[in-house]
């Protein structure tokens, strides 16, 4: 009832910045979104499960090619810039800070944990929903959330950026049908061993925005679609006026609060994200409206859904 609308929320939010990095480039943007379409249908064997990185690699080549015939973004600058590249050593240190106490900076930081939390949330129901396992109950949202927390915290101690579950990969976990979690921890080994590489992060760095962009035209909206799902596979009573006031008031306060509510607490500017202010609402409201008309035990794959295994 309250995941449901808020994964649809997180998938329809980021919509917009889909579009905004298509646009710097339509043409290249429609080459990854129909690579992907066509692997993703068509493709046979190894090649149906990543129709992602066939999308991203194809179009790359096509802006390689694009970049040779002179061709420029719709805004007139180059399509590949590789002067970082060339520059960039083979092997290097990220640059690592330590962190130091800053009660200002935490008082911005802290609301955001809501949004990350409640992402958190919904993104492992919809990985439940879509891989069929119960993981809210094994391994335990209780240990997910403290392994997100203990992630972001060793990160934040040597000034890396925050983890988040990313809703782009429950739409790849769709797309792919892999749904390991082995090739997830090999996917971070990876990603370790290549933060050391500087050259490489310039490569990716090099990919055009209208790439990323038509990649996540399918991804986004999947997010959304899962949303739906949810909802559909729990089967919420939309007859029901308590349950239509919970979803409408969790849309609006998601996608209409696009750059969140910010107000000052103790001399310093706090701003809630719109997926917070959504969840605290479809929360308090699904708690205090009179109703409740989930029972537990009648509908196993709703059940599942919420992480209660039978």
């Amino acid at each position: 009832m309250v995941t449901g609308p808020i994964i649809i929320c997180i998938g329809l939010s980021l919509a917009p910045s889909a579009v905004t990095n298509a646009s710097s480039n339509w043409l290249l943007a429609l080459i990854a979104l129909v690579t992907i379409v066509i692997f993703n249908v068509w493709g046979k064997g190894m090649f149906k499960i990543i129709p992602i990185l066939m999308g991203v690699v194809i179009s790359y080549v096509a802006a390689i090619i694009m970049n040779a015939c002179g061709m420029t973004n719709a805004d007139g600058s180059a399509i590949l810039n590789f002067t970082g590249i060339a520059s960039a050593n083979w092997v290097g240190l990220p640059p690592f800070t330590l962190a130091k106490f800053d009660i200002t900076a935490i008082l911005v930081m802290a609301p955001i944990a809501l949004a990350t939390m409640m992402e958190h949330i919904g993104d492992m129901s919809a990985i439940s929903a879509t891989t069929e396992q119960p993981f809210m109950e094994d391994p335990g949202l209780h240990r997910t959330l403290i392994g997100d927390g203990l992630a972001t915290s060793l990160s934040a101690m040597f000034g890396g950026p925050a983890n988040t579950t990313y809703g782009e990969n429950t739409g790849v976990l769709v797309l792919s049908n892999v749904h390991d979690p082995k090739v997830v921890r090999l996917a971070a080994v990876f990603a370790i061993v290549l933060g050391f590489i500087p050259k490489m992060a310039e490569v990716i760095g090099s990919m055009p925005s209208a790439i990323v962009g038509g990649v996540s035209f399918i991804l986004y909206g999947m997010i959304s679609a899962i949303g739906v799902r949810n909802i559909v596979e729990n089967k919420v009573d939309f007859t029901n006026s308590r349950n239509l006031i919970i979803a409408a008031v969790i849309l609006v306060c998601g996608l209409g609060f696009s750059s969140g509510l910010t107000f000052t607490v103790a001399g310093t500017p706090v701003t809630l994200t719109g997926l917070a202010i959504a969840a605290i609402a479809g929360i308090v409201l699904n708690a205090i409206l009179p109703g409740n008309d989930y029972e537990f035990g009648t509908n196993p794959d709703g059940d599942q859904n919420r992480g209660i295994h039978h």
